[in-house]
C-alpha cells in the first residue's frame, strides 16, 4: 500500500509539472516543412500513430524538435501557429493553422534547427503552406498550445501478444497528450500501464478473455474512464472507441 501511495504521489506530481496552461501566450520559434504536397511522407512517425489519414489527423500535423517532443510525451498535443510577419513580411501569409504533434524532428537535421534547446516545428507541407509561401523554406513563427478538437471518442488499438498488451491511444481531445494510462480486466483491479514509445502503452498482465476498461490522463491533469471498451472476445489488432474528454 505504501508503495502504491508513493507511486500515485509521484505520478500526480509529474502530471502537475508537465501540465500546460492555455494562457494565450505566444512563443517564438521557427518552422520548416516536410512530407510532400500530400503529406504522405509524414506517416509512421515517432508518436506511433501510423497512417495519419486513417487515424483522423490528416495533413495538419508537425514534427517537434527535441525540446518540445519531450521523449514522445507531447505526442497528440495541439498547437496554433502563425507566421511572424513582423520578422519576415516577405514570406508570411495571414491567418493561423492548428497542428497536432505526430512526429519527432531529430537533432542535427534541418540545418540544426531541431537541436536543443531550440523550439522548432517541421510542419507537414500542406499545413506550412497555410501560413507561409512554399519558396521560403523556413520562417519565424509564433505558437501557443490550444485544446485539441476531435470527432468521436478516444480510440484504443490493441496489439502485441499474451503477457504483452501494447495499446496505441489516438484521437484524444482536450490537452491531447496522454501522460498516464491504467487498464482493468473484468477479473482484475486497475493496473498502471507504462509508455513503450510515443503513445503506445504496455501492460505485461495476462488479460485474454476479459473485457477491458481504460483510464486516460492528459497533461492538464484531467482523467476520463472508459468501462468495458473491449468485450471479452477482443482480438489483437482490433480498435475500440471509448469516452472522450
Amino acid at each position: 500500500m505504501a508503495l502504491l501511495q508513493l507511486a500515485t504521489a509521484f505520478c500526480l506530481c509529474w502530471i502537475a509539472a508537465t501540465a500546460y496552461a492555455l494562457d494565450g501566450a505566444w512563443q517564438p520559434a521557427h518552422a520548416t516543412f516536410y512530407g510532400g504536397s500530400d503529406a504522405s511522407g509524414t506517416m509512421d512517425g515517432a508518436c506511433g500513430y501510423g497512417n495519419l489519414y486513417s487515424q483522423g489527423y490528416g495533413t495538419n500535423t508537425a514534427a517537434l524538435s527535441t525540446a518540445l517532443f519531450n521523449s514522445g510525451a507531447t505526442s497528440g498535443a495541439c498547437y496554433e501557429i502563425k507566421c511572424d510577419d513582423q520578422s519576415d513580411p516577405q514570406w508570411c501569409l495571414p491567418g493561423t493553422v492548428t497542428v497536432t504533434a505526430t512526429n519527432l524532428c531529430p537533432a542535427n537535421e534541418n540545418g540544426g534547427w531541431c537541436n536543443p534547446p531550440r523550439q522548432h516545428f517541421d510542419m507537414a507541407q500542406p499545413a506550412y503552406q497555410q501560413i507561409a509561401v512554399y519558396k521560403s523554406g523556413i520562417v519565424p513563427i509564433l505558437f501557443q498550445r490550444v485544446p485539441c478538437v476531435r470527432t468521436g471518442g478516444i480510440r484504443f488499438t490493441i496489439s502485441g501478444h499474451s503477457y504483452f498488451n501494447l495499446v496505441l491511444i489516438t484521437n484524444v481531445a482536450g490537452a491531447g497528450d496522454v501522460v498516464a494510462v491504467s487498464i482493468k480486466g473484468s477479473n482484475t483491479g486497475w493496473q498502471p500501464m507504462s509508455r513503450n514509445w510515443g503513445q503506445n502503452w504496455q501492460s505485461n498482465s495476462y488479460l485474454n478473455g476479459q473485457s477491458l476498461s481504460f483510464q486516460v490522463t492528459t497533461s492538464d491533469g484531467k482523467t476520463v474512464t472508459s468501462y468495458n471498451v473491449a468485450p471479452a472476445g477482443w482480438q489483437f489488432g482490433q480498435t475500440f472507441e471509448g469516452r472522450q474528454f
